[in-house]
């Protein structure tokens, strides 16, 4: 068992890149998880199991959470083309059932690009980011940190 441990755990720190960025990443890292868990129980090579359940489990887990990310992002880019300056705008995801609050501010000029900074609230544990996102020739907003 402790062979098993260690596989998931191995395919979770690759997984993620020692670190979960994303909900894509978060996702491919519980799905390696519990993949690495199912396979272990259901498998008469334990190892094996573990290894097979990690990487099916990551594929599943990698593809719910992006398309978390694509519905958030969808948003964020919708706050930021059409939001008022200071005027938060609220969504659900509907896959998720969470709920964020994004607030951008002012559009200025930096670099010959427009630029926003936008503030993005977590209802659920009210943990607030602010990330900066300029626009490119096309009206697409791009985040950077």
């Amino acid at each position: 068992m402790r062979k098993v441990l260690i596989a998931a755990l191995l395919a979770c720190f690759v997984t993620a890149g020692y670190g979960c960025a994303s909900k894509a990443q978060q996702g491919a890292t519980v799905g390696s998880l519990a993949g690495a868990t199912i396979g272990a129980l259901t498998f008469k090579n334990k190892l094996l199991g573990a290894a097979v359940g990690a990487g099916v489990g990551t594929l599943f887990g990698y593809i719910v959470g992006n398309e978390w990310d694509k519905h958030d992002e969808a948003q964020v880019q919708r706050t930021l083309e059409t939001g008022k300056s200071d005027q938060p705008q609220s969504w659900t995801n509907p896959d998720t059932g969470a709920s964020y609050t994004a607030t951008p501010s002012p559009p200025y000029m930096s670099e010959n690009k427009v630029y926003r900074d936008v503030y993005i609230k977590d209802q659920k544990d009210g943990d607030t980011i602010m990330a900066k996102a300029w626009r490119d020739d096309k009206g697409v907003w791009h985040l950077k940190q």
